[in-house]
């Protein structure tokens, strides 16, 4: 089941080449250890690491949202069962942790995944919640409550990626500080790019079923903007939602209220917010360098 999880076989074990993750998470590791000053093999534990939580909170996710795709092959638990599934994930954590704890260093490397994880439990508990919220009225989600989610959900995973590889590196801990808040500004950008992907993106490039996030009722950034804007489109997706009416339609009006274009202007300010923290490290050149690069690629990619 992980084999299957990270691409590497079909459900009966043959090997096979399918799609994998983007390697953002195991990039940042490698890069933090390098912005530390150290080689870049001191951040291959926390790369590896980072890679089995990530793809454990995958797992996870997937039930917890009845999504039957990943990667445009059916989920783990569509191809195993919800608890196989479950078990697999769990397995992955566990070989997380102790990847991290029979490391140099490990000791203080497994509170700050601990940490990260509780703060990702929380954003993604957040997430949940809000499904259940209705559309419109006093207990509708607005956007200041989606940013905290968003930095929990994904934020907190991709800046313990660059702080666990400079902590392994054996940065200072105004550095670890520092790049934490850089990943984490530039994973809620990376969130609100796979909100606008999730809205209006092309399922041959996302891997996942069109417009899936509205059918599910995910207060999204992009729609949970529109339905604060004062257009009147804004007035015609309420009641289309409210009604449970048809989802490509609410795209387009969640667009023409002005939702996709608010949400992106957060992803910039996002990324902005991350290229600041940089600003405030003094680091070698070339990764600092690369880590600009990466980090704008990762609000880039929703234009």
């Amino acid at each position: 089941m992980a084999a299957y999880s990270f691409g590497w076989c079909d459900v009966g074990g043959a090997p096979v080449t399918a799609p994998g993750g983007k390697g953002l998470r195991q990039a940042l590791a490698v890069l933090g250890a390098e912005i530390a000053g150290a080689p870049p093999q001191a951040g291959v534990p926390a790369a590896v690491a980072v890679e089995l939580v990530h793809t454990f909170s995958l797992l996870h996710d997937d039930v917890m949202d009845g999504d039957p795709v990943r990667r445009s092959r059916p989920a783990v638990w569509r191809a195993y069962g919800t608890g196989p599934a479950v078990l697999a994930g769990d397995a992955l954590f566990a070989q997380a942790v102790d990847t991290l704890a029979t490391s140099a260093g490990g000791a203080g490397a497994v509170r700050l995944l601990s940490a990260a994880l509780g703060d990702l439990v929380r954003g993604q508990a957040d997430d949940l919640l809000f499904a259940g919220r209705p559309w419109t009225g006093p207990r509708r989600v607005r956007s200041a409550e989606y940013l905290p989610m968003a930095e929990g959900k994904t934020g907190a995973l991709l800046g313990c990626s660059l702080a666990l590889g400079a902590l392994l590196g054996g940065a200072s801990p105004t550095v670890v500080a520092g790049l934490d808040r850089a990943g984490r500004q530039a994973g809620v950008a990376f969130q609100i790019a796979d909100d606008v992907l999730g809205t209006w993106g092309d399922p041959a490039v996302t891997g996942k079923p069109v417009h899936g996030d509205l059918r599910e009722r995910k207060k999204t950034l992009p729609v949970v903007s529109a339905l604060e804007s004062d257009r009147p489109a804004a007035r015609r997706l309420a009641a289309l939602l409210e009604a449970d009416g048809d989802v490509a339609r609410a795209a387009e009006l969640a667009e023409e209220a002005g939702g996709r274009a608010a949400a992106l202007a957060v992803a910039r300010r996002c990324g902005a917010a991350a290229l600041a923290e940089l600003d405030r490290i003094s680091a070698p050149a070339r990764p600092v360098r690369d880590l600009r690069a990466l980090l704008d690629g990762v609000v880039a990619r929703s234009r």
